[in-house]
């Protein structure tokens, strides 16, 4: 897994923090929102992890006129056969860029939410399963909002994590350009072997379901949702969908760092990314308030 992690290093530059925080959503079988400006290379992250993993990947630029037959897939008569053939969308592959998915209306973004959470969609009434593992990686642009369309309530909280990789520092960005120079391109997946594949990818999902979670670090991660729903500034907290959430970003993350057991450390590094996007603060970011909380919850085993 640690492999994973390193190849997207030497290609994308960001901290380490943020590609692990990736990876192990991924192993806990969780969908990944990015709210950035563009030009970030969001693009060229998803691909990359898609290739790292050696899994299938394809994109889709949502827009206004876009219907949920454009993702999903449609019924196509064929008169020479006599019958209706399904035309598979694109959703049928194993890592999906929704680029721009707030400029989406509501109803093609409704059907994104089947594929997401059932990991299938229903076409005239048939049911057709989606191929293990199906990750979205969703992009939204927070600085627009003109023709777009907000995500609801219910569609953020089917994002196990909502990551935000911010505009780079001066060192950051000269290596950025460094690297281009050196690429002679604007696509550097094409200069990555798959490390893995996606029977491997699999069978860590399983691995990461059998970590242990003792029951102090399960009443860390309920002091903790616990705090925010009834935090005074806070319009309304995490569900316990949320608190699963935690749960399995911090199994992930306690095997990708070669354990089988879950530490109070790995709660509080996936806590802003699992929480932040599930509640609604009277001001200020949503961020700030996690870690405000974090901060005044006592941690177990000290």
């Amino acid at each position: 897994m640690r492999r994973v992690v390193e190849v997207l290093s030497s290609f994308y530059v960001a901290p380490r923090q943020t590609l692990e925080l990736i990876l192990a959503a991924v192993i806990a079988r969780g969908h990944i929102l990015f709210n950035d400006p563009p030009g970030l290379g969001k693009t060229t992250l998803a691909k990359l992890v898609a290739r790292a993993l050696g899994l299938a990947f394809k994109r889709i630029q949502f827009t206004p006129d876009m219907l949920p037959s454009d993702v999903i897939g449609v019924n196509v008569w064929r008169p020479h056969e006599g019958r209706f053939e399904f035309v598979r969308g694109p959703v049928f592959t194993n890592v999906l860029l929704a680029d721009e998915i707030n400029r989406a209306p509501p109803k093609t973004q409704a059907a994104l939410l089947e594929a997401m959470e059932e990991r299938q969609v229903t076409v005239d009434g048939v049911t057709y399963r989606l191929e293990e593992p199906f990750i979205v990686l969703a992009t939204q642009n927070p600085v627009e909002f003109r023709g777009v369309y907000p995500l609801p309530e219910a569609q953020l909280d089917r994002f196990l994590i909502q990551l935000s990789v911010g505009y780079p520092g001066p060192a950051e960005e000269a290596e950025i350009l460094k690297r281009r120079l050196s690429w002679r391109g604007d696509d550097p997946s094409v200069y990555v072997k798959p490390v893995t594949t996606r029977e491997e990818v699999m069978q860590w999902a399983q691995y990461a379901e059998a970590v242990y979670v003792d029951e102090a670090v399960v009443q860390y991660i309920v002091k903790i949702s616990q705090s925010l729903r009834t935090h005074p500034l806070n319009t309304y907290g995490p569900s316990p969908r949320g608190s699963i959430a935690l749960m399995k970003m911090a199994r992930a993350l306690a095997l990708l760092d070669g354990r089988n057991y879950v530490t109070p450390d790995d709660v509080k590094k996936a806590a802003v990314a699992a929480l932040a996007h599930r509640i609604a603060p009277k001001e200020g970011d949503p961020r700030d308030l996690v870690r405000e909380v974090l901060d005044k919850t006592p941690i177990p085993y000290k």
